[in-house]
């Protein structure tokens, strides 16, 4: 079963980032994302949108 929601370790393998970039992207609300607690969570779905948006050109 996949995941619908990552954390930012997750997300900065999915992206081939290194973590520190992910966390800066994610608290710049670069990438959507929420926080649980202290624990940052990106949805799948809105990390793929994310990724769609950047094919088509926009910056981050």
């Amino acid at each position: 079963m996949e995941k619908e929601i990552m954390t930012v370790s997750q997300v900065a393998e999915y992206l081939q980032l290194s973590e520190m970039t992910t966390y800066k992207l994610v608290q710049d609300a670069k990438i959507p994302a929420f926080k649980i607690g202290r624990h940052w969570r990106v949805k799948k779905e809105d990390l793929n949108e994310f990724i769609e948006r950047l094919k088509n050109g926009e910056k981050i």
